[in-house]
């Protein structure tokens, strides 16, 4: 199974009001485990940065002047993530801005059916608990030390860790665990001795001995209406 876990840093928090992208960071999984491919791209704008934004991302007018405009790379934006579903934190927030730059590129909007919402499975798996992304590392010592300022790419990497303890945890061999106990059992079952065959062993002891009955009996005296009398 094969999903893309994806992060974006904006200009603000509306591209109805003249906010855009300038960061884009996906990594790929396949059956919830990482492969090290990714597309990371920073993008022009074509606007000047809020500070409040800068002081988000740390990702500057001037840094960002000679970076691609999201038109131009578009197409190989929708080749890396294909028909996959896509992991996002706060889904709505990132969909919005991504459709909003497809459509304007000439691409078509990608359903928000395909999104898998990480925000909402913390908050159905933690009722009333923080939901942000540092608050879910934290919670699953997930180690964001580095997350200094917000960036699309670390921000994925880490959603890939919240996402897997999301879903149950570090337990991917699971399945392949469940195939050697398997295999093990069928080993053991070739092995084993035909029961004709096996020698007798002697019946161990249960029953207590003297010591134990007077000690049993003494604690049963000390019991007001005890069952073992009546």
């Amino acid at each position: 199974m094969r999903e893309i876990v994806l992060d974006t840093e904006t200009t603000g928090f509306d591209p109805l009001t003249g906010d855009r992208l300038v960061e884009i960071g996906c990594l790929e999984l396949m059956n919830h485990i990482p492969t090290g491919r990714n597309f990371h791209r920073y993008l022009n704008p074509e606007r000047d940065m809020p500070e409040a934004a800068f002081r988000i991302h740390g990702l500057s007018t001037e840094f960002l002047a000679d970076k691609p405009k999201f038109a131009s790379l578009a197409e190989d934006f929708l080749a890396f993530i294909e028909d996959s579903p896509l992991v996002i934190h706060n889904a709505e927030f990132d969909m919005k801005f991504i459709n909003y730059e497809l459509e304007k590129a000439g691409k078509k909007a990608v359903p928000m059916q395909r999104a898998i919402d990480t925000v909402i499975m913390a908050r159905k798996k933690f009722p009333g608990s923080p939901a942000s992304l540092d608050a879910l590392c934290k919670r699953f010592g997930i180690d964001n030390s580095n997350r200094t300022l917000h960036g699309a790419l670390l921000d994925a990497q880490l959603l890939a860790d919240v996402y897997l303890e999301l879903l149950g945890g570090r337990q991917t061999g699971l399945t392949l665990g469940a195939e050697e106990t398997t295999t093990a059992g069928m080993n053991f079952a070739k092995r084993a001795t035909p029961k004709g065959d096996r020698p007798a062993r002697p019946p161990r002891p249960h029953a207590p001995s003297e010591e134990e009955l007077a000690a049993h009996a003494a604690f049963v005296a000390k019991l007001k209406d005890s069952v073992w009398l009546q």
